[in-house]
């Protein structure tokens, strides 16, 4: 099956039952689902866990999906609902210790070591280092808007506010992750001197 499809076309697919289908779905989206989740458990064995029942919530309604917006808008949001109660259920905030780590793992989708690839590290390490430290609604914003390159008014859907709330919210967020950058930045260079 090819790998061109749209989400549309592998959505029918599925529906007819054609697992491998939505498998090629399930692949498609399965990193940004990861990450978003992430951004909200801050534990990967937490997002892995909601990443999995939003693919399973996701199959169990695919046949309700009207198509009024793009398939990832309407995953995103299941995401976002099912990190949402995943959190109201917990009642102990444990942090993992390889959080950092995962970031780097996440970003990180060459082998061998160059110098461009060890910036680039860098920056991505310090960038998400930085996410991770921001609310739960500024991370998932940012990571909507940037990552997973969703609209404003697909956010909007997703996160179930007005589309000049997101551009607040947006706004926001880049200022907090600006002064949590120059804040964690100036430690760095601190500890370098």
């Amino acid at each position: 099956m090819q790998s061109k499809l749209t989400d549309i076309e592998l959505i029918q697919r599925t529906l007819k039952g054609d697992q491998q289908a939505y498998a090629l779905l399930v692949k498609r989206y399965e990193r940004y689902t990861f990450t978003l989740a992430l951004r909200f458990t801050k534990s990967r064995e937490d997002a892995e866990e909601v990443a999995q029942d939003s693919f399973i919530k996701v199959y169990r309604a695919l046949s309700s999906f009207k198509q009024e917006s793009k398939f990832s808008t309407w995953l995103y949001t299941v995401v976002y609902t099912t990190a949402m109660t995943s959190l109201r259920k917990k009642t102990n905030n444990t942090v993992a210790l390889d959080d950092d780590a995962t970031y780097i793992q996440i970003e990180s989708t060459m082998s061998g070591f160059d110098v461009n690839t060890a910036e680039s590290r860098s920056r991505s390490y310090y960038l998400n280092e930085a996410i991770g430290q921001l609310p739960a609604d500024d991370a998932t914003v940012l990571t909507l808007f940037y990552h997973a390159e969703q609209s404003l008014e697909e956010i909007a859907q997703i996160m179930s506010i007005e589309t000049n709330g997101v551009k607040v919210k947006l706004f926001r967020a880049r200022k907090r992750l600006k002064e949590k950058l120059e804040q964690n930045l100036k430690h760095e260079v601190k500890e370098l001197i």
